[in-house]
């Protein structure tokens, strides 16, 4: 059981190996900017905004957010997660109004998982989700919150993707992303534009959420 456990990916965000910092091919032309998808995002690749596991965005002069975002696509080693793999992570919940923070995978304009995804106006709310089969879960836990910690599981079964949130399994959506998957994966915080989720407030410069660890299983 030892060696079924040992991780084939532990993140080390300060890895240009590993990581790529602001370019991802699931924004139009790589970025920086994807106001389609209602994001003031313009993604940066100082590394300040990520490479420290610490997720941060601030304020422009035209509107936008400078935001960080990382990405296993077009790097080095080019890691993929596929079907069978399993993700654990653990999250520090922004607390600002029109934070987006989200864990995800990408590939090809597809291939769409999203480990979670969070805004603090439901704050004890989190948004998994299966873009590849149509799976999703609005996961309400009293344990979720602001500011708050949280522990994060995802299974990508060929015929069930399951979550478990804080150690509890909280959704099986019966669908699973078929035999073949694989897709790169993403770390980021974006910011919202307003449509679906409050934008900030005006008197908010800066906000953040932290990443303590993240690593993939392959069984």
């Amino acid at each position: 059981m030892g060696a079924a456990r040992t991780p084939v990916f532990t993140a080390n965000f300060g890895s240009t190996r590993q990581w790529v910092a602001g370019r991802s091919w699931a924004y139009p032309n790589g970025g920086p900017t994807n106001p389609g998808d209602n994001k003031l995002d313009h993604l940066v690749q100082d590394p300040s905004f990520s490479r420290s596991g610490t997720f941060r965005a601030v304020r422009r002069p035209d509107g936008n957010w400078n935001a960080g975002l990382l990405t296993t696509e077009g790097s080095e080693e080019g890691f993929m997660v596929r079907t069978g793999d399993v993700l654990e992570s653990r999250v520090r919940l922004p607390s600002e109004l029109g934070a987006w923070p989200a864990i995800w995978t990408w590939l090809d304009g597809g291939n769409e998982i999203d480990v979670f995804e969070y805004h603090p106006d439901n704050p004890d709310l989190l948004e998994l989700s299966n873009h590849v089969k149509g799976g999703y879960r609005y996961h309400r836990d009293a344990a979720v919150g602001p500011g708050r910690w949280v522990d994060l599981k995802v299974e990508f079964g060929s015929r069930s993707v399951v979550w478990w949130v804080n150690g509890k399994q909280v959704f099986a959506d019966r669908r699973g992303v078929g035999r073949r998957w694989r897709a790169y994966l993403i770390v980021n915080l974006s910011v919202c534009a307003g449509r679906y989720h409050p934008a900030p407030d005006r008197d908010v410069s800066e906000m953040s959420y932290e990443v303590a660890y993240l690593r993939v299983i392959r069984p």
